[in-house]
């Protein structure tokens, strides 16, 4: 999948939210729209951005890569080719567009002894549900109905009914790859849709262009109102954030004056702001970096918003952790021309601490893609054939050469001369990872 997205970083700030205007129809039916303070533009601007950035990869997809609607792009084993790769599992990926008279069926294959899911996403990069045997215990694979929720259109008897809050989602399949991937591709290719004809489908909604280095300005709020029609928000305060968004976009048409006000606010407070929270994140130790908000974000604008800029589509914690790695354990940045080690105690090894699986993968900063090399290692996981230390101990080594004390086959190249990042991914953590008591061995440069 091509993001348009460069990073994955990620920050907790919670954003304040005012009593006033408990209500969007409160606030668009105002007369004389009021004066929303500079918090109420930053708020507003922060909430719709989340969307906004959601809504740009739909478009990328749908105008640019002609993906379609219900139609599954099956993306090709190991590639590279776009940023922040996973080369651990085979991906397939989705719009998905229903209507109150239409469901669309998927057909999940049977799978048992490797990592799956179907994760399905709102159009605020919420997780709606994965499915899977620890979501759908009864029933892990066979028919699923995608159902508009309150629609009851007409599906089979012998399938799993799932409500989605929209008429569009994004699905997001993941295999994993286990060392058979062969085997991995006969199953990413067995997901499939039954689509039935006369689903009404809306185009995606026409945005400015903005990148991420120049977000989107004052004119995000110059269609408040069609862009909160267009996907529902399960944000628990979302009708006071959307009671502000549609404050300041009734604001914005009172003249030339309020635009440039909230032009500037949004200028010289709102992005500076988001930019400073995307520069660092969540917990941070030896190196590396977490935020366990991801997926579901409760009331945190800021974090989702964050979130969707730098790694769409992430799923719960309870599936997959990513710890990020773009500093030493003595927070200088990692460097192709310094060795380092990443050395986990016997007791404390990666494989205890997931029912899945683990991986470390290196990329190239800023743009995030893989460094390529001879050996076109560009990861090491649990089924890389990892070899032990002495003591029981497991060490990886990066370097852009082999380290004299490196055993071979444990060691990440890296790119000499330039920087890089890393990125450890752990699927279905056990209890500690997921409490926040365990995290990655520090990442220490050697001599």
């Amino acid at each position: 999948m091509k993001k348009i997205l460069i990073t994955l970083f990620v920050v907790f700030i919670a954003a304040g939210c005012k009593k006033e205007n408990t209500s969007p129809t409160a606030a668009a039916s105002s007369e004389k729209p009021a004066v929303p303070s500079d918090q109420d533009i930053i708020d507003a601007y922060t909430y719709l951005y989340g969307r906004y950035l959601v809504i740009q990869q739909e478009n990328h997809d749908i105008n640019v890569e002609k993906a379609g609607y219900n139609k599954i792009k099956y993306n090709p084993l190991g590639s590279a080719q776009f940023v922040n790769p996973n080369l651990d599992v085979a991906y397939l990926e989705a719009w998905i567009a229903v209507d109150k008279d239409h469901a669309v069926i998927l057909n999940v294959p049977k799978i048992e002894g490797r990592y799956y899911t179907a994760q399905l996403l709102d159009g605020w990069g919420e997780v709606i549900t994965n499915i899977n045997e620890r979501n759908f215990p009864k029933t892990p694979w066979g028919k699923f109905a995608l159902v508009l929720k309150g629609s009851n259109p007409t599906i089979p008897s012998d399938v799993v009914k799932v409500e989605l809050p929209s008429e569009k989602v994004k699905m997001l399949a993941r295999v994993e790859l286990k060392g058979t991937s062969a085997t991995a591709k006969k199953l990413q290719e067995q997901f499939t849709f039954i689509v039935p004809d006369g689903i009404k489908i809306a185009p995606p909604l026409t945005i400015p262009d903005f990148t991420p280095k120049a977000p989107i300005g004052g004119e995000i709020f110059d269609k408040v109102q069609e862009v909160l029609d267009s996907a529902s928000d399960a944000m628990p305060k979302a009708k006071e954030y959307q009671a502000k968004a549609i404050a300041v976009g009734q604001y914005a048409k009172t003249g030339d004056k309020a635009k440039e006000r909230i032009d500037q606010v949004v200028k010289t407070k709102a992005i500076p702001a988001f930019l400073e929270g995307a520069k660092g994140f969540g917990t941070q130790k030896g190196g590396w970096s977490v935020s366990y908000a991801a997926g579901n974000f409760g009331d945190d604008i800021m974090a989702r918003a964050i979130v969707n800029y730098g790694g769409l589509w992430a799923n719960r914690i309870e599936e997959a952790i990513y710890f990020v790695g773009l500093t030493d354990s003595k927070k200088e940045l990692l460097s192709g021309d310094k060795v380092y080690e990443i050395k986990f105690p016997k007791d404390d090894i990666p494989d205890l601490l997931v029912n899945a699986f683990w991986s470390v993968t290196l990329y190239s900063v800023p743009d995030y893609r893989v460094v390529d090399n001879k050996l076109k290692r560009y990861n090491l996981n649990n089924v890389s054939g990892l070899k032990k230390n002495a003591d029981g101990s497991l060490s990886i080594w990066l370097g852009s050469s082999l380290p004299k004390v490196a055993i071979p086959s444990n060691w990440l190249p890296t790119p000499a001369g330039k920087g890089f990042a890393l990125t450890m991914r752990m699927y279905v953590s056990k209890k500690p990872v997921l409490d926040g008591k365990w995290f990655p061995a520090p990442i220490q440069e050697i001599k």
